[in-house]
């Protein structure tokens, strides 16, 4: 079996997230790697999480197309990424042209990095400014 793995803060479950969970998981068996709440403050900052990880990782867990989930502490995944070995290291489409961490340990061993050429259509830090009535609905495409 192939093994994918994802990772993200997954701070509010979004039609981009499931997406990506969905698209990801036609690969192989994906494990998801979950930012734990310190790691999302320290990312995204001392108001975030707004979803503590107890209750992000049962949202994640409650999705048919993920198998796995892993909590971990680090700003990224790159220990995780070493420990789990994937065949497939998948990330979203705004990481088309930066730098994923993990990248590198994956092609050592032949694996591959797949970023969605899709648009960038939602993210969490939109629809927080949009809950704020700071920004104008949009749909995914």
């Amino acid at each position: 079996m192939t093994t994918v793995f994802t990772n993200g803060c997954f701070d509010l479950l979004h039609a981009g997230h499931v997406r990506l969970l969905q698209w990801a998981a036609t690969f192989g068996e994906l494990t998801v790697g979950l930012n734990s709440d310190e790691s999302v403050r320290r990312l995204k900052g001392p108001r975030r999480p707004l979803n503590s990880c107890t209750d992000r990782l049962m949202m994640l867990r409650s999705l048919r197309c993920v198998s796995r989930v892993e909590v971990f502490h680090e700003d990224t995944p790159l220990q995780l990424i070493q420990c789990l070995r994937p065949d497939i290291l998948v990330k979203g489409p705004d990481y088309r042209n930066a730098q994923i961490a993990g990248q590198d340990v994956v092609w050592s061993y032949g694996g591959q990095v797949l970023v969605p050429d899709w648009p960038v259509s939602i993210s969490t830090s939109f629809l927080i400014r949009r809950i704020q009535g700071l920004a104008k609905p949009t749909r995914i495409t």
